[in-house]
């Protein structure tokens, strides 16, 4: 695991509070999506089918920055559609990052290299790249040429300008381990990008391609042979040792959504980033008024493929803290990456 230790040991002494505290539900990061629109149409995206009145619509900066004060979270991944098309997306940045929080500004890139100088350097700040494969694979899976390359481009002058890049990586049934290999390989290698962060996709219901979604067992055996041979150890993942052995099959979890609270234009969404049963307008109703144990695998049928990380990693997380033997092993793994 390659988080900045300054971080690791922010987010430890927030868990520690929180038990302390003796909370049982409480948020890890919080999806933030200060707009629905976006200047690509990936096929296996589903935030994008909304009508075009809703579309238009821009979250303001005060709304933005009080959701995630009002939760607590030590951490914010600024999603949508594509953040950059905000016209005060920097606003909205410069005040969570005044605030301490650390920001990970989720984009395709595509309007990043022309709006890189609203943002500063800061440790509490990152962009966070969606890269799915290399050139052919990216292209097709975002349904436009030469994006791949114009994100290319744009990491190399975010690194030059002094930005923390990340990446996330999205993997589907048309994915092997050798195409999972080849692209963090060119991330971790060639790009070095601070950190990479990578997810079997969900069937979203209202994603234009319904095909290409991966099962369970097909997750495991495809991340099973992409980590051999000394990769997962190698590379600078940003997800914590169990979530890793979590996606190998070695260990299984409860999914914990409940952590990794999504805040959108309506609302706190229910009961995650990736399903949608309803909105509540603060955090605490979300946490207390949504009936938890009817999600999961194996309770409703929406999740049955779902191994996505922000179900998965704060279980993890939680269990690493919850035992001596994985918190070591998870110091061991970001004090490693820290010196690379």
């Amino acid at each position: 695991m390659a988080m900045p230790l300054r971080q690791s040991i922010k987010v430890a002494t927030y868990l520690a509070e929180q038990k302390l505290r003796r909370r049982d539900k409480f948020p890890l990061i919080v999806e933030l999506e200060p707009l629905f629109a976006c200047n690509l149409k990936c096929e296996g995206c589903g935030k994008i089918q909304h009508p075009a009145g809703v579309l238009k619509q821009r979250m303001p900066v005060a709304q933005a920055v009080g959701a995630v004060m009002e939760s607590g979270a030590p951490m914010v991944s600024i999603a949508g559609g594509e953040p950059l098309m905000h016209p005060q997306i920097d606003e909205i940045v410069r005040q969570l990052v005044a605030k301490r929080k650390y920001v990970f500004l989720c984009t395709n890139a595509m309007l990043l290299r022309k709006k890189m100088d609203k943002f500063t350097p800061s440790p509490y700040f990152a962009f966070a790249v969606h890269i799915d494969g290399l050139r052919e694979r990216h292209d097709e899976s975002v349904a436009k040429e030469g994006v791949f390359d114009e994100a290319v481009e744009a990491i190399k002058e975010a690194k030059r300008r002094g930005f923390r890049v990340t990446t996330n990586s999205t993997f589907f049934n048309t994915d092997t381990p050798q195409t999972i290999i080849e692209v963090l390989n060119f991330l971790n290698d060639d790009l070095r990008v601070d950190e990479m962060m990578i997810s079997p996709a969900y069937a979203y219901e209202k994603a234009p391609d319904q095909e290409h979604f991966l099962g369970v067992e097909q997750t495991r055996e495809l991340f099973k042979k992409a980590f051999a041979g000394g990769n997962r150890r190698r590379w600078r993942l940003n997800h914590s040792p169990l979530f890793l052995d979590f996606l190998e099959g070695k260990v299984d979890f409860p999914c914990t959504a409940w952590a990794i609270p999504n805040y959108s234009l309506f609302g706190w969404q229910r009961p995650c980033y990736l399903m949608s049963d309803g909105y509540v307008p603060t955090y605490r109703e979300l946490v207390e008024e949504t009936d938890w144990d009817k999600y999961g695998r194996g309770k409703d049928p929406r999740c049955a493929n779902c191994m996505a990380h922000c179900g998965y990693e704060p279980t993890a997380v939680l269990a690493t803290m919850g035992s001596l033997k994985e918190s070591l092993r998870a110091m061991r793994e970001t004090v490693s990456g820290n010196r690379e």
